[in-house]
């Protein structure tokens, strides 16, 4: 198998000037670059240049993807939109990573599993996970906690230390785990989030009054005329000047103040949640497994009810005297010896197998797989 690296940054709050595309330019020479965005698969060899260092000067997105397992997902907001106190907590180990410069908040998201599945060409990834920046810029803390979950599991796999476990605590619970926007169930997807362990943690947050994804007109009118006149002409003018990708969400950000965000400090431990993940995906499995069961119970009564039909077909596949034509009579036979003692008529059905291999005893292909599926 070759070697797969897919790199994309995007540029969302301003247009890269001529010379800053240079210096992108200057560190790949097959990439493709343009005012907003910088894109680039490796097959062979490595990106020369410091993902890190990129999105701190130019980019406002970075997505990092390989075949040996690598997710990465690398934001950059305004400072004034999140804040490093309000990310801290969720952060754990290199998994999930903040820090700032002097204008704004990096958030790193990472996930690796080099056993896991992956499909060479992402393309499409960051333009479906592109919209949890926004949302993050609007206080919607979800995609955090769907970090930590991630980082979480990665950290149960990389060191089983109950002790550890224990003494770790959740962050804050934010409302609506159990309603993702779909930008949310990307990110879920991309840093591989248990599907169990996000049910458990969504226990606590279905229990906090959820807010509406936006404001509301009834919350927004009278915050906006409470802001000071020359804001608001500040705010006009901007938006007079032409499209400006982030005026929308500093103008939610100055208003969010007196919106209450909706979530709860975090009061589980790490090994808490952990069990219940355990719990619920075993549960899961039996569920799983009884409805398996049903199936298979329904579909041997219906093979029973049509024993005289599935006769004829085993007749007509040793009739053709071909190995693959063998083989599908024995698998309908083992079948049909099921169905038989699932309705109890096992009796009957000795008595049909004696006669078929009785009629069929100069075949020696067909007896032996007979023998071989214990079919005597």
């Amino acid at each position: 198998m070759s070697e797969y690296q897919y790199y994309e940054f995007q540029a969302l709050d301003r247009q890269l000037s001529h010379a800053e595309q240079e210096q992108p330019r200057s560190l790949s020479t097959r990439a493709r670059i343009t005012a907003t965005s910088f894109t680039n698969t490796y097959n062979w060899g490595d990106f020369r240049g410091d993902p890190r260092r990129l999105v701190e000067r130019y980019f406002d997105a970075h997505l990092y993807v390989t075949n040996w397992g690598t997710h990465r997902l690398t934001l950059r907001l305004p400072r004034q939109t999140l804040n490093l106190p309000t990310v801290r907590p969720y952060c754990l180990d290199f998994h999930v990573d903040a820090w700032t410069t002097r204008t704004h908040l990096l958030l790193d998201l990472t996930s690796e599993d080099e056993d896991g599945d992956w499909i060479e060409g992402a393309d499409d990834s960051l333009a479906s996970l592109i919209g949890v920046r926004d949302e993050l810029a609007a206080g919607d803390l979800r995609p955090l906690y769907l970090a930590w979950l991630s980082a979480l599991s990665a950290r149960e796999l990389e060191d089983d230390d109950e002790e550890k476990h224990q003494t770790r605590s959740e962050p804050s619970v934010p409302a609506g785990l159990g309603e993702l926007t779909a930008p949310q169930r990307a990110l879920a997807d991309f840093l591989r989030v248990d599907n169990d362990l996000l049910e458990a943690a969504a226990q606590a947050s279905s229990t906090i009054p959820k807010k509406p994804a936006k404001p509301t007109k009834k919350e927004l009118a009278p915050l906006i005329a409470a802001m000071p006149q020359k804001e608001k002409d500040a705010l006009l003018l901007r938006l007079a000047l032409g499209p400006e990708p982030r005026l929308h969400t500093d103008l939610l950000h100055r208003l969010r103040g007196t919106i209450a965000l909706a979530a709860t400090p975090g009061y589980r431990s790490a090994a808490q949640l952990l069990d219940a993940a355990r719990t619920l995906r075993t549960e899961h499995q039996q569920h799983i497994e009884r409805e398996r069961a049903k199936a298979r119970d329904r579909h041997l009564t219906a093979l029973a009810s049509e024993a005289g039909s599935a006769w004829q077909q085993i007749e007509a596949h040793i009739a053709t005297k071909k190995t693959s034509a063998y083989d599908q009579a024995t698998d309908l036979l083992a079948e049909l010896r099921d169905a038989y003692a699932h309705t109890g008529r096992d009796t009957d059905f000795r008595r049909r197998l004696s006669h078929l291999r009785e009629n069929h005893q100069r075949r020696p292909g067909l007896i032996h797989r007979l023998d071989h599926r214990g079919l005597r």
